[in-house]
């Protein structure tokens, strides 16, 4: 008699506000995207075409929260993640997008949309269908339970794959300074 087949993790991500570095990190796993399928299901993720995520194990997210839309996409994630693990600088710091923190919302707005030329005087956009802008770019710790950080900016494709596989056996995961790159 055959053992059962041992059921696969499902596995998704999401990002927020970036630059999708991360997800190209993911991607940069490369052939051992095989021996990933023979691990996990893929819920949302670059390699599917799901637009809603369901239930799963793991959920890799990366990106910051710059937007009212960032902060919804992020709770409803982690609801429906047993697991979240916030992926790169932005989703662990703010990141680049952070950078305007400094600066008043008011006045970058007033600069992009009434002073710059080719926008100069167009007024600021307030479609109703456009996302509310934070004030600040947040960490996506602050709004939500994290239980892993996978730093780097963008970590390699080599700390993604030796990140999950440890995390998949079971094990706590470990990086050492080798893998991580601020590139």
């Amino acid at each position: 008699m055959d053992a059962p087949a041992k059921k696969k993790l499902r596995l998704a991500t999401a990002t927020l506000a970036g630059c999708f570095g991360c997800h190209m990190s993911f991607l940069d796993i490369d052939e051992r995207l095989f021996d990933l399928v023979e691990l996990v299901e893929f819920d949302r993720s670059p390699l599917t075409d799901i637009k809603e995520v369901g239930p799963c194990d793991i959920g890799l997210i990366e990106g910051g929260l710059c937007n009212a839309e960032n902060v919804h996409v992020l709770r409803d994630f982690r609801k429906h993640c047993r697991i979240l693990v916030a992926v790169g600088a932005c989703a662990i710091n703010g990141g680049l997008p952070a950078q305007r923190n400094p600066i008043p919302l008011h006045e970058i707005l007033s600069e992009v949309y009434l002073t710059e030329p080719g926008l100069a005087h167009s007024g600021i956009p307030n479609d109703p269908e456009l996302p509310l802008p934070l004030n600040k770019v947040h960490p996506i710790h602050e709004v939500v339970k994290v239980d892993y950080f996978l730093p780097g900016c963008p970590p390699s494709g080599d700390a993604i794959w030796k990140f999950l596989t440890d995390l998949l056996a079971g094990r706590e995961p470990e990086l050492g300074h080798a893998l991580m790159h601020y590139d």
